[in-house]
Order: C-alpha cells, then sequence, then structure tokens
C-alpha cells in the first residue's frame, strides 16, 4: 500500500475563494518515505496579511513560483496509486480537488484523515492538533510537514 502524506499552505480558509500557496507530498509505502515532491506555488492573487503571518509566506516568496496548472501533472504522478492522506483531510484534499478542477480535471485519490484516525487510535483528547499530538508522542519535529510524514 502508498500513502501519498500532504500538506498545503493556503491564501486562505475556504476552497472555493482561496487558493494553494505551498504544497509538500511525502510518498510512503507504509515503512519509509521512498518520494516526495514539494513547491511553493503563485497563487495568482495576494497573500493576506494576516495569512503571511500565520504561515511565513509571503507574496515576494510566491511570485516567481510556479502555478499549479504547472506542477498539476507532477501532482497527479507522484500521487497514482496512492492513498491520499492529511490531518484534515477534507481541507487538503478540496483545495488540491478545486486546482484540478479549475483546470478540467477530475482529481480522486482514496483519503485518509490523521484527525479522525488518531481520535479512534488514542481516544480522550481535549484537541487533536498536530502540536498537541506530536508533544504526546514525543515527537520532535521542526515543520508541520514533517510532521504529516511522522504521523
Amino acid at each position: 500500500m502508498k500513502f501519498a502524506i500532504v500538506d498545503i499552505e493556503t491564501t486562505g480558509g475556504n476552497a472555493g475563494q482561496n487558493r494553494i500557496t505551498e504544497i509538500a507530498i511525502y510518498i510512503h509505502d507504509g515503512t519509509k518515505v521512498i518520494d516526495e515532491f514539494t513547491s511553493l506555488v503563485n497563487p495568482e492573487c495576494p497573500i493576506p496579511p494576516f495569512i503571511e503571518n500565520l504561515t511565513g509566506i509571503s507574496n515576494d516568496m510566491v511570485e516567481s513560483a510556479p502555478r499549479f496548472f504547472e506542477i498539476a501533472k507532477d501532482i497527479v504522478q507522484i500521487t497514482d496509486g496512492a492513498t491520499f492522506v492529511a490531518h484534515n483531510v477534507q481541507f487538503d484534499y478540496g483545495f488540491v480537488q478545486k486546482e484540478f478542477k479549475s483546470l478540467g480535471y477530475n482529481f480522486t485519490r482514496d483519503q485518509l484523515c490523521t484527525i479522525k484516525l488518531s481520535r479512534k487510535l488514542i481516544p480522550g483528547f481535549a484537541s487533536y492538533s498536530l502540536g498537541n499530538l506530536c508533544q504526546y508522542l514525543e515527537l520532535k519535529l521542526k515543520t508541520a510537514t514533517a510532521q504529516l510524514a511522522m504521523l
């Protein structure tokens, strides 16, 4: 079985109105990471100051980044045959699906939500944020994407 562990950053929280600014995909075979793809993405719209402060991704950083259509083929290829895994999968998958829909492509993958999975495996937390889970599991990680790759 193959898993595409995905983390995105966006210009806001609504897939219908906002765009992807960064995508990271780690392909895991159940034992180890076997491939990866990461890229900033030019959202073709301004990043609001609140989001820039939240994510650390600025308009200057994405100005010369590829637009989504320029990396879409890479995303299709690397995730082919893999289960799309994300912490709150509806958010990440929804944004990716929306970007592909705008290109006239129907992107579909099986999905696995690590929030739902962690609620079943480790019941009783008030919050299932990555930070809380990593603290409980004693994982010392540098980035949110690395956190996803470890889960």
